[in-house]
């Protein structure tokens, strides 16, 4: 079993930056086939997909929303992925959820039943 754990949620005010990490621990096995990703939820709504960066390759993949301002990185030696923030609003504002997948799973990278590992959640809320 693979456990995530987030960290770095805040309140932060608009055009403001924030980092989130999510540290992989857990079971022994190396993370050289998986996607990392990132996803974002806020109340009512469908879990929407942020950001991914393959663990091997370090291709990243970002939603229209956040390709810019966002960025996707990795740290293999920490089992440990982050997300970058820049320019910050407030439709960012949302619980951020890391994600893996063994790409086992039919779907894409895009789609959250695709991943078989998440992490609790973050809260990340943006100030106007």
């Amino acid at each position: 079993q693979v456990q995530l754990v987030e960290s770095g949620g805040a309140l932060v005010q608009a055009g403001g930056s924030l980092r989130l990490s999510c540290a992989a621990s857990g079971r022994t096995f190396t993370f050289s086939t998986y996607v990392m990703s990132w996803f974002r939820q806020t109340p009512g709504k469908e879990r929407e997909f942020v950001a991914a960066i393959t663990w091997s390759g370090g291709s990243t993949f970002y939603a229209d929303s956040v390709q810019g301002r966002f960025t996707v990185s990795r740290d293999n030696i920490k089992n440990t992925w982050y997300l970058q923030m820049n320019s910050l609003k407030s439709e960012d504002t949302a619980v951020y959820y890391c994600a893996c997948s063994d790409r086992q799973r039919r779907g894409t990278h895009y789609d959250a039943p695709w991943y078989n590992y998440w992490g609790q959640g973050t809260q990340v809320t943006v100030s106007s």
